[in-house]
């Protein structure tokens, strides 16, 4: 598979919810992809004043995958799914965790996101979002913002990194 699926000739033609998919995993795919190559001090470089670092920009995705996938659709709480309380609190980085733990984590959210909705359409209401019932179209919307914004920033970072070698 090519590391864009949204531009494999049978994406242009798919049904809408087909294309939100491969859109969707070409940007987690992406988020992934920042941490190749790279060591573990270089994961967690500060590079900017707040916790953004690319490590934190990958354990920040499988946040917004359990806020958006698991929170919004089974309506239960964030310390029932054990994942914190606000954004801020994601990007934070313990001890334990490494580049293979942090992709593991996000790899598994990413499968549990996927069979989440796989029964679902689009116009099909989630009721569990703290902004009240959304359609999973404006889910899936607000995930492809937020992965777009999270690569962009992963891009610029890795740049510094990879430059500071």
């Amino acid at each position: 598979m090519s590391t864009m699926p949204s531009m494999e000739p049978h994406v242009f033609d798919a049904d809408l919810r087909a294309q939100f998919d491969a859109f969707l995993d070409e940007h987690r795919a992406a988020l992934e992809r920042c941490l190749v190559g790279l060591t573990e001090a270089e994961a967690r470089a500060s590079l900017v004043p707040s916790r953004t670092t690319l490590l934190g920009l990958v354990k920040h995705g499988e946040f917004i995958e359990r806020v958006w996938f698991d929170e919004a659709v089974t309506c239960r709480s964030r310390a029932e799914i054990g994942i914190p309380a606000t954004p801020d609190e994601s990007f934070v980085l313990e001890d334990c965790d490494t580049i293979e733990t942090v992709l593991a984590a996000y790899r598994r959210a990413c499968a549990d996101s996927r069979r989440a909705v796989a029964s679902l359409g689009l116009d099909d209401v989630v009721r569990g979002n703290r902004r009240g019932p959304l359609p999973l179209r404006w889910v899936f919307l607000h995930m492809l913002r937020e992965l777009a914004q999270h690569c962009g920033h992963a891009d610029i970072l890795r740049e510094q990194v990879l430059a500071a070698r």
